[in-house]
C-alpha cells in the first residue's frame, strides 16, 4: 500500500484537539474540516510541500509565510489559516499532516465513527463505497467514515485499512500467493 502510517504524538493531538474545540465553538466545524482535508490533499500530493514543511534550513517565518499563502490560494477559511500560523510558528509545520491525522481520528470518536482507508486499483464507483461501508458497519458495529486511493500496481480488487487492522482483497496479493504456492508444489 503507498500510504505511509501516520504516527501522532501527544504534542499533535493537543493541537488537534485544540482547533476542534475552537472550530466547535465558532460553529465552523464542517469548514474546519472540510478545510483540513483539502490540506491533507495538498501535502498527499506534493513531495515539495513536505520537504518546505519540514526542512531544517528554512525558518519558521519563511515556512509559516509559504503555507499561509498556501492557505490563501486554497481559499482555506480564516480558523484554519490562523491554526497554520500558529503551527508553523510555533516550529511544527511539518507536523501538520499528522495533526490533521489526530484531528480526524478525535472527530471520528466524537461521532462514534472509525475512518478507514479503501485503496483500489482505479476509481471505486459510489455504490462500491456505499457497500464497503456498509459491510464494514456491519462487521465493525458502528459507522465508518471511508477515504478513497488509488493504487494501479494492485491490479484488481481493493484493500481497507482500518486503525491497526488490514483487510486485503487486492488480485496482486491473490497472485502473490498462488505464485508462492506454486513454487512449494
Amino acid at each position: 500500500m503507498s500510504e505511509a502510517i501516520a504516527i501522532t504524538s501527544e504534542a499533535d493531538s493537543r493541537y488537534a484537539s485544540a482547533l476542534l474545540q475552537l472550530a466547535e465553538e465558532t460553529k465552523t466545524l464542517k469548514s474546519v474540516e472540510k478545510d483540513l482535508k483539502t490540506l491533507k490533499g495538498l501535502f498527499a500530493k506534493s513531495t515539495d510541500l513536505n520537504d518546505m514543511a519540514t526542512s531544517p534550513v528554512l525558518a519558521d517565518a519563511d515556512k509559516t509565510k509559504a503555507l499561509l499563502a498556501l492557505a490563501t490560494k486554497a481559499k482555506l477559511g480564516k480558523l484554519t489559516q490562523n491554526f497554520i500560523g500558529t503551527v508553523a510558528d510555533n516550529g511544527r509545520a511539518g507536523e501538520l499532516p499528522s495533526m490533521i491525522t489526530a484531528f480526524e481520528q478525535e472527530l471520528a470518536e466524537r461521532r462514534g465513527t472509525e475512518n478507514a482507508l479503501v485503496t483500489s486499483a482505479k476509481k471505486l464507483s459510489a455504490a462500491q463505497i456505499k457497500s464497503i461501508s456498509a459491510n464494514l458497519k456491519k462487521s465493525l458495529g458502528h459507522a465508518v467514515s471511508l477515504e478513497s486511493a488509488i493504487d494501479p500496481d494492485l491490479l484488481g480488487g481493493f484493500a481497507v485499512k482500518v486503525g491497526s487492522k488490514y483487510y486485503d482483497a487486492t488480485l496482486k496479493t491473490k497472485l502473490e500467493g498462488l505464485k508462492l504456492a506454486l513454487k512449494e508444489a
